[in-house]
């Protein structure tokens, strides 16, 4: 799976990291990049420092939102 390393070094973080709730973390392998104020600060830190290399940005919170799609939409019926 993508991002394992990135994904286990927050999971790992998170209790520091919610000092900064609301805020974006940028994670590249072992280690926390930086937080920031917004998620396109942290993408162009993340592309300035770590390039085309995998690298996660996501936002720190203490429950994380769950998001449903489904793949079965169909046109409502009017």
């Amino acid at each position: 799976m993508a991002l394992e390393k990135e994904q286990a070094t927050y999971a790992r973080e998170l209790h520091r990291l919610l000092a900064s709730t609301g805020k974006y973390v940028l994670i590249h392998e072992d280690s926390v990049a930086g937080t920031f104020d917004t998620y396109n600060d942290a993408l162009r830190v993340g592309y300035d420092k770590f390039g085309l290399a995998p690298f996660l940005v996501r936002r720190i919170q203490a429950v994380e939102q769950v998001h449903s799609f489904t793949r079965d939409i169909r046109p409502c019926p009017i």
